[in-house]
């Protein structure tokens, strides 16, 4: 599919928004735990798919998000049926962007003791975007081939996608 084909072809994607325990390059470090509330609240269906946080033209749906030991797994498709949709699929066809970055208000947090960042051990999630660039380095994402069964396991998943 290209930007402009108007096909409406969906584009499955799937990998890590947050990685617990992790710095960011803010310097903040979300545990585990911290998105439980959101997602019992809002559940992958109300939280937006975006690109680069912009709020004006959603690309897609998440269809899974959940919390597993390593971070905030989410899988969801592009619909390809807006122009900012189809630009977004063929950009991460192209390998242009594979970032995934997390829009939240936090709602439990501590100063960390160097000063720089926060601890956050409760988050309300409001969206994740599609970027270029993520604030967490091992916050991103990977094409789900077409054919590809719904793995069973987060491990089944990067077995299939990221070998």
């Amino acid at each position: 599919m290209t930007a402009d084909d108007g096909s409406g072809e969906r584009l499955e994607i799937a990998g890590y928004a947050s990685v617990f325990d992790t710095e960011d390059y803010s310097g903040d470090i979300i545990r585990r735990g911290a998105f439980a509330d959101s997602l019992a609240t809002r559940g992958a269906g109300g939280i937006r798919m975006l690109f680069q946080h912009d709020a004006e033209e959603p690309v897609g749906v998440w269809d899974d998000i959940h919390e597993d030991e390593r971070g905030l797994f989410v899988r969801g498709h592009l619909t390809g049926s807006t122009t900012r949709s189809a630009a977004t699929a063929a950009l991460i066809r192209e390998g242009a962007v594979d970032g995934l970055s997390i829009g939240f208000r936090a709602v439990s947090e501590t100063v960390r003791p160097s000063g720089k960042g926060r601890i956050l051990t409760e988050v309300d999630l409001w969206e994740i975007s599609i970027v270029t660039f993520p604030m967490a380095e091992g916050a991103r994402l990977d094409i789900v081939p077409p054919a590809a069964p719904v793995p069973e396991t987060v491990e089944a998943f990067l077995d299939t996608v990221l070998a």
